[in-house]
């Protein structure tokens, strides 16, 4: 009883989650619904005794999938108002494609029964041997199907390579690259000094960088006719006249 009331919660609120997803004008709100229908589906694998597909749901999906997209949506700068400016006119055209998806839905929903020995069937199915359902299917991945595991994952990483090598873009007058050997070989770099213990750095020949100097005030007399003349470090090079 209690099992089948946690399903019916769980699944009511996926199902408003998973509307709110689409219907939010936000997109960071719908990012956050996202998240909400995520942790309500994990509920329902937990419930159908599949955690291995409830964890990695959390795992995979919320704390990096829906994270990324939220990092996504707010560091880019989107003008939502110039998005929007084309719904008036592609209005009809969503319309008719969705009364056609609503009809199909009716159409499969309508046809559809329950099998005579659905509900004799257990909640919380538990593999042969005693083992969990985690551990049961590690060992059918990785003993009956670990060849085709590891296909699937050259798969993956070829694709990975083709989307790199695809997306790279060399610009040799705008990027820069950092060369470590000829920073390493540069002496001024790094100096190694042996530094004794109490020692100074006058004795080690370290010295601070001295201060710039302050101007000198310019000198100010009177010549004969009563005229100011200045004197100071440019008289030396002929520009002390002012």
């Amino acid at each position: 009883m209690i099992a089948a009331l946690a399903f019916y919660v769980f699944a009511a609120i996926l199902i408003a989650s998973a509307v709110m997803v689409v219907t939010s004008r936000n997109p960071v709100h719908s990012v956050l619904f996202l998240i909400l229908a995520f942790f309500n589906a994990a509920a329902l694998f937990l419930i159908a005794g599949a955690e291995f597909l409830a964890m990695i749901l959390v795992i995979v999906y919320v704390g990096a999938v829906a994270v990324l997209f939220l990092f996504i949506v707010m560091m880019l700068d989107i003008d939502f108002s110039r998005l929007r400016e084309g719904f008036q006119r592609y209005a009809p055209i969503g319309a008719v494609i969705g009364a056609i998806l609503f009809l199909e839905l009716l159409f499969v929903f309508g046809s559809w029964e329950f099998a005579p020995d659905a509900a004799a069937l257990r909640l919380n199915a538990m593999p042969e041997g005693g083992v969990s359902n985690t551990h049961a299917l590690g060992q059918l991945i990785y003993t009956d199907y670990v060849y085709l595991f590891q296909v699937a994952g050259l798969i993956l990483l070829v694709a990975m390579i083709g989307a790199i090598v695809l997306t790279l873009r060399d610009k040799p007058a705008t990027s820069r690259r950092q060369d470590i050997a000829v920073q390493v070989a540069r002496a001024e770099a790094v100096a190694l000094k042996q530094v004794p213990a109490r020692t100074g750095l006058g004795q080690l020949g370290i010295l601070r960088p001295a201060l710039p100097e302050a101007p000198k005030p310019k000198a100010v007399h009177h010549d004969a006719h009563g005229h100011a003349h200045g004197h100071g470090h440019d008289d030396h090079h002929g520009g002390g006249h002012h």
